[in-house]
């Protein structure tokens, strides 16, 4: 590889939609050691748009397999491209000898990840999945707590990540179709149900409801997963388009005391807005009266305890491991094992809510 050299890492990105615009291009070009060479996509407005923000040197595919024939002028394949499209091109990714990060979910099933988790392991190649919200602040302070002990012995933990979508916008992730594997149980339930198994071990059981709410709607858009962990804890997990009173983020709750945080980590928001965490401003730090509050009581307003400064965001530490991983052989920052086994507990979330029944694992 050429990073081995010193020089940068160049990497392929398979997409540019929301997923490789908004996140992966920008983190990858904001890496040292990381280059973003090759945009995949046949649009020439999306190439434009590239262009534009990445410069001249920025070359383009319009398919996938022209990536595959220049290979070894590659060191990494990202994949940013639809769900349906993740296995089959990790899977040419890695038989072309290209190490590979794939957008979350890896994969439709838990076996296909494993799969795909077996070929990089015989190719003694990195398979890293996007699993960008473990860099939430709020995750990334909850963290903090947990390692204090701050809460005690955590009973339940209740996330949620909600949203006021009434309008339908289209697009495969709406798509009833399974093979585009839509939906929010699979879209927002792949993150949730990530950070509920790295904060609190594996699942035994899984209970799930899922709705289609919305008039035209063809998947699930309200959706509700409990997941008994083999620790004890409890997880809580909440993803909706249809809320239209929002809940906290996170509501902890532990022996000795709770953590309560409500609003979205701001990372996305400046991405979208066009910001870059190159170093020029403050990146991930949100205002002091977004901070969650630690504690225990009974105020109906405050709900008692005291304000916790909210850790800064770090999408961009994802990228760093990955280089990191490729260079000095440092630990992959999120396995597709790690991502095979969220995908077990969403499969059991869909069969309970078809079943009406707990599903053990």
């Amino acid at each position: 590889m050429t990073g081995m050299t010193g020089t940068p890492l160049r990497a392929g990105l398979v997409g540019y939609g929301l997923a490789g615009s908004v996140f992966h291009a920008p983190l990858i070009a904001a890496t040292e050691g990381l280059t973003l060479d090759t945009v995949v996509t046949s649009s020439p407005e999306r190439r434009r748009a590239a262009r534009a923000e990445f410069g001249d040197s920025l070359r383009f595919a319009a398919t996938p397999d022209e990536l595959w024939a220049h290979a070894g002028e590659l060191d990494l394949i990202v994949i940013a491209s639809p769900n349906k499209t993740h296995v089959p091109l990790a899977t040419a990714a890695l038989r072309a000898g290209l190490p590979v990060v794939v957008d979350k979910p890896v994969a439709g099933t838990a076996e296909q990840a494993r799969e795909l988790a077996a070929l990089a392991d015989e190719r003694g190649l990195l398979l890293s999945v996007f699993q960008n919200r473990r860099w939430d602040n709020d995750f990334l302070t909850l963290r903090e707590l947990l390692a204090e002990g701050a809460l005690g012995d955590v009973y339940r933990f209740e996330s949620r990540f909600e949203r006021w979508r009434p309008q339908l916008k289209g697009g495969w992730r709406e798509s009833g179709d399974p093979a585009e594997i839509g939906g929010l149980l699979y879209d927002l339930g792949s993150h949730v149900v990530d950070q509920a198994l790295v904060l609190f071990g594996p699942a035994a059981a899984v209970y799930a409801e899922t709705d289609i709410r919305r008039p035209g709607a063809a998947t699930d858009d309200d959706t509700f997963i409990a997941i008994t962990h083999t620790s004890g804890v409890r997880s809580h997990l909440h993803v909706s388009a249809t809320t239209s009173q929002l809940g906290p983020r996170f509501r902890v709750l532990g022996s000795r005391a709770g953590y309560v945080k409500h609003g979205l980590d701001p990372q996305e928001a400046a991405l979208r807005e066009g910001r870059r965490p190159d170093g020029s401003s403050p990146w991930g730090v949100e205002p002091e009266e977004l901070w969650g509050r630690v504690g225990s009581g009974e105020s109906p307003l405050t709900g008692g305890g005291v304000p916790r400064p909210t850790a800064a965001g770090a999408y961009p530490a994802y990228y760093a491991a990955v280089a990191a991983a490729l260079r000095e052989g440092a630990p992959n920052p999120v396995t597709a094992h790690e991502a095979a086994a969220a995908l077990d507990v969403l499969e059991a979330a869909r069969r309970s809510a078809r079943e009406g029944a707990v599903v053990s694992l």
